[in-house]
């Protein structure tokens, strides 16, 4: 889609440089994952793009999803993690700030749960708010040990919370940095980035939809400011001030109605998604059906080309039943 052919080839051509004592680093090409539990299905897809794939440069992109618990107590986190373009080692921070998330939320959710199901939106926003910093504070030391800077050794991060219990249809975004979040409803896209003020570049779909009923707009200030301090305690916890993917922990819950898709994505889809509005209609059309399209249907949704679009593209997607 666009004006033109993409510039890139539209399949894999150089491999990445390998390490014969580091092979265990390796990241491969493309990641493909899916799960149905409670009221939803899952899938998720994290690839490398064009233009990485044609000068054999590694996927920067990192997708992890997990499940915590059995049951309808378990709780499904999903995270995409994009690490700083050119950096070096930067697939290695996206791929750690997605396990430091993952651990820390797998250690604490028995109470995530439990705020999930009473819909304890100021709990949820502050426990993840210092979580999140916590993890940025663990790139930082990361960085010092490597001999790197810090500015460089960092990633974007953008997480949803899904409760399996059929019975709760609450829905978490958190995260830092650049990417996006929208809700498919009713055949239209609605932007859910909670950043009041910012410019949408897109000539049509998405756009930002009405306050959910119920949960209220949440976003959170600029760490650090006084705005921040008298809403959250939280906010206290500086979020990698002057970095590339500095700005404000982003925080937003929601409740899922029937026939709703949510999509989380990194700033590679999130681009061409609200700026070429054709590529909005035409994942909408796809993705607005009875049913969710398969692993292999999804993945070649996930991966429709856009001219002037080449970087990595990390998608996930829940289906609301």
């Amino acid at each position: 889609m666009g004006s033109g052919p993409p510039t890139y080839e539209g399949e894999p051509t150089t491999l990445p440089v390998a390490d014969p004592e580091e092979l265990g680093e390796l990241v491969p090409d493309t990641v493909l994952d899916g799960a149905r539990y409670g009221t939803f299905t899952l899938r998720a897809a994290s690839l490398r793009g064009d233009s990485a794939r044609y000068r054999g440069e590694s996927r920067r992109d990192a997708l992890l999803t997990a499940r915590f618990g059995t049951g309808d107590s378990a709780l499904v986190l999903v995270v995409v993690a994009g690490g700083v373009r050119a950096a070096p080692r930067s697939q290695h921070a996206a791929r750690e700030m997605c396990e430091w998330i993952g651990g820390a939320v797998g250690r604490s959710r028995v109470r995530l749960a439990d705020d999930l199901h009473t819909a304890d939106r100021g709990a949820l926003k502050s426990g993840l708010h210092r979580l999140t910093a916590r993890g940025y504070g663990r790139l930082r030391a990361r960085a010092t040990t490597l001999g790197l800077d810090p500015a460089e050794y960092t990633a974007s991060v953008r997480c949803l919370l899904l409760p399996a219990h059929p019975a709760c249809r609450t829905r978490v975004f958190f995260g830092v940095g650049g990417g996006g979040v929208f809700r498919l409803r009713a055949g239209g896209w609605q932007d859910l980035e909670p950043a009041p003020g910012e410019p949408d570049t897109a000539s049509g779909p998405p756009q930002e939809p009405p306050p959910e009923p119920g949960i209220p707009e949440s976003h959170i200030p600029e760490p650090g400011t006084p705005a921040a301090s008298a809403q959250d305690p939280a906010s206290t916890h500086d979020i990698t001030p002057g970095t590339p993917v500095g700005g404000p922990f982003l925080f937003r819950a929601s409740i899922a109605r029937p026939g709703d898709t949510l999509l989380l994505c990194g700033e590679g889809l999130a681009g061409p998604l609200r700026g070429e509005a054709a590529l909005a209609d035409h994942l909408a059309e796809r993705w607005a059906g009875p049913e969710p399209p398969g692993l292999a249907a999804y993945l070649a949704d996930a991966q429709t080309r856009v001219k002037g679009y080449a970087d990595d593209r990390t998608a996930v997607a829940v289906w609301e039943a």
